[in-house]
């Protein structure tokens, strides 16, 4: 891969086809090199505050477009993305250091998406309510309708700069509302160039915005009076520190995980063992729904563990720009450390590796423990890399209990032949969306995607994320007969 001699200036915003020039800057160090590859400006308040008075004029100029219209608007920013596809893969490798096999992947993920929000906006509709059903109701009627919010702000993460970013932006678009994006500073080029190609695919000006920065931006972004709701991607620390100027705006949040795959005696312990390898060791384990806690049947624990050791070696840990990596190096040094500190303190507490990590500079290899004492930072905090536990259970119960074991419950995974325990964890494992033979990174568009307890609130996938990002809306009338 060629990287720039000299770290390349992002514009602090994007907004109505002009790009703000930057203020303070801070370089962002690529996980590749090691050398500063942007320089990433911190948008000023005021900056903001003028991006948000331009989406909020161009949501008035635009907000009676036809669903029609919106559909044809994001079906060309589906193709405009298409034609920019290369350069933003390459963005991600450069800035992310997601591998270049993944990044596609996302990138393709993000064009499909925009194309199923274009269909599903064809066909959202409201309902016209029974309200003769009422006595008092005689000589009424009553319908429903989706309207959109007004100004939507969208704070999201590094680990999937265009995906999480369009799940956001690509609803919001939809249903009539103008968007303000602010992404983590690792994603800022490609989100910046994100919003070139909707608005070279015929997206109006001011519809799709983007501020650049860290912690202040975004609190300005959410603090704007314009701003009608936000959505965030992100850490729980810092939803909520968003949540005490948020207000009493709509938040919709999707936050931590420490996600629990669980291995029953009569599951296929093979397919079993590659699919959750998969899932807690590929993107560098930087998904909030990576596989971190495996619980196994005691009675196939040893077969399982030997499995799942093998399938850890089998991927190939290298460069992002390899074609052939799964796990290239993870965001920042920063980032490896810390991952590398919850493992050894997990050691240190009474846990042991059965495949250590290994860690050069951002890249760190799979790392699996077990016998990890409930209180270790492995079983309790969100690792958001490359390691998982293995805990054994007695019998199925155990299995339940151990994986509701956890502040957290987005997503979870089962693996079992037997319907019954398949309908046991369905009714009783605490998290907003459960895999029966899947590992639970798996993840597809059209269902309702979002956490219990602290793993957040609201749901994303295509119609869910365009009924959070709109309001229904109550027109009644007395019929005069």
């Amino acid at each position: 891969m060629n990287h720039p001699s000299v770290a390349v200036e992002v514009c602090c915003a994007y907004s109505a086809g002009r790009e703000f020039p930057a203020g303070a800057l801070a370089a962002w160090i690529s996980p590749n090199t090691g050398e500063p590859v942007a320089q990433v400006g911190e948008t000023p308040e005021a900056v903001v505050a003028e991006v948000v008075t331009l989406a909020q004029e161009a949501y008035q100029q635009h907000r009676r477009a036809t669903p029609a219209q919106r559909s044809q608007w994001l079906s060309q920013a589906a193709d405009a993305l298409a034609a920019a596809a290369a350069e933003v893969v390459a963005l991600i490798v450069a800035d992310v250091g997601k591998p270049r096999r993944v990044a596609a992947g996302e990138v393709q993920r993000s064009i499909d998406f925009i194309r199923a929000c274009a269909r599903e906006i064809l066909n959202m509709g409201g309902e016209v309510l029974p309200l003769e059903a009422i006595a008092s109701g005689a000589g009424h009627f009553g319908f429903t309708r989706h309207v959109p919010l007004g100004v939507v702000a969208a704070i999201t993460p590094f680990n999937a700069p265009a995906n999480l970013l369009c799940q956001k932006v690509a609803p919001a678009l939809a249903v009539g509302n103008a968007v303000v994006v602010k992404p983590h500073p690792a994603a800022s080029r490609a989100a910046v160039r994100i919003a070139r190609a909707f608005s070279d695919g015929g997206v109006p000006a001011g519809l799709f915005n983007v501020v650049t920065g860290d912690r202040g931006a975004a609190l300005s972004l959410v603090s704007q009076d314009r701003v009608r709701a936000v959505t965030f991607t992100g850490g729980n620390q810092a939803a909520e520190a968003l949540s005490r100027v948020v207000g009493t705006k709509k938040f919709l949040t999707e936050l931590g995980s420490n996600a629990a795959n669980v291995v029953l005696a009569d599951a296929d312990l093979a397919d079993a063992a590659r699919r959750i390898a998969g899932a807690a060791f590929e993107a560098s384990g930087q998904q909030c729904v990576s596989a971190q806690r495996v619980i196994v049947e005691r009675a196939v624990l040893e077969p399982f563990l030997e499995l799942f050791v093998a399938a850890a070696k089998a991927l190939k840990v290298g460069p992002a720009d390899d074609a052939a990596t799964d796990l290239g190096p993870m965001v920042s040094r920063t980032q490896a450390d810390r991952v590398m500190r919850i493992a050894r303190d997990s050691v240190a507490q009474g846990a042991r590796f059965v495949l250590e990590p290994v860690q050069q500079g951002c890249t760190v290899s799979p790392g699996i423990l077990v016998a990890a004492p409930r209180q270790s930072p492995v079983w309790t905090e969100e690792a958001f890399g490359p390691i998982a536990v293995v805990e054994p259970a007695d019998d199925v119960q155990q299995a339940l209990a151990l994986a509701n074991d956890s502040e957290f419950g987005l997503q979870g995974a089962l693996f079992t032949t037997n319907l019954n325990s398949a309908f046991l964890f369905s009714d009783d494992f605490d998290v907003g969306a459960l895999w029966i033979n899947e590992a639970s990174r798996y993840r597809l568009d059209c269902y309702p995607f979002g956490g219990s307890k602290k793993s957040g609130s609201g749901r994303e996938g295509v119609r869910y994320a365009m009924e959070e990002l709109s309001q229904l809306k109550f027109t009644g009338m007395r019929l005069s007969r």
